[in-house]
């Protein structure tokens, strides 16, 4: 299957391979997402958007279940309070809808943290900007999409 996404534009133009997985049914879980895409859930890439200010946010990609430390994060932006998105402005600051966010084509452009266990992965999943389907490539080709950003362990 083919989808046209910011995501796909993207890729397609950097010749940097992909494939895209589409799910069959509403997918609950991560075990269940990563068992229906044959990977591990930590495999799976959640990008993660928070609001620093009224103006300001940074995407956070987490592997999997994990969660993001929000102390760490905290020390890693500077800053002594900040919010995760709200739906729209998810939507609003990076042109895709919750349960679709892609570090890849955002509509602004923004910090992005990679949380240094997504790199240990033969092969993750990430947002393709439509729902209950995802990009499953080679994580070092993330490193190669994407125009700036930091490596960081979040543990």
């Amino acid at each position: 299957m083919t989808i046209n996404t910011a995501v796909t534009q993207t890729l397609d133009q950097l010749d940097i391979p992909y494939r895209i997985f589409v799910h069959t049914k509403k997918v609950e879980t991560f075990e269940q997402a990563a068992a229906e895409r044959n990977q591990k859930p930590e495999q799976i890439v959640r990008s993660l958007l928070f609001r620093l200010d009224k103006e300001s946010f940074v995407m956070v990609l987490m592997a999997g279940p994990q969660q993001v430390p929000w102390g760490a994060l905290r020390r890693l932006v500077g800053k002594s309070r900040l919010t995760m998105a709200k739906p729209a402005q998810v939507f609003e600051i990076t042109g895709y809808q919750i349960g679709a966010v892609s570090p890849i084509g955002l509509k602004t452009e923004m910090p992005i943290y990679i949380d240094e266990r997504i790199l240990d992965q033969d092969e993750i999943s990430i947002g393709s900007g439509v729902r209950g389907t995802a990009v499953m490539m080679d994580p070092a080709q993330l490193k190669t999409v994407l125009d700036e950003f930091t490596i960081v362990s979040l543990t």
